[in-house]
């Protein structure tokens, strides 16, 4: 099992990274994908980010999907 903390502190980096235009959605997209199990409730919400960023692969996509993926992102952190 892993630490939620640090989970939470990646997970604010890279919200923060990508909604600042400093990384690509396609390092944002592997990140999640890679990310192990963890405990409800943050484990519910990435599960449901991997699923989102599963289903919306695409490396450039409008705006309304990038809110998208950054609500996704806050959701892990912010309860």
């Amino acid at each position: 099992m892993l630490k939620i903390n640090d989970l939470i502190a990646s997970a604010e980096s890279v919200c923060d990274r990508y909604e600042r235009g400093r990384i690509e959605r396609e390092t944002v997209r592997e990140w999640i994908l890679r990310l192990g199990s963890y405990p409800s409730p943050h484990g519910d919400r990435v599960r449901e980010a991997a699923a989102w960023f599963r289903a919306h692969p695409a490396s450039e996509v409008p705006a309304d999907v990038r809110n998208v993926d950054v609500d996704r992102l806050r959701a892990i952190f912010l309860q």
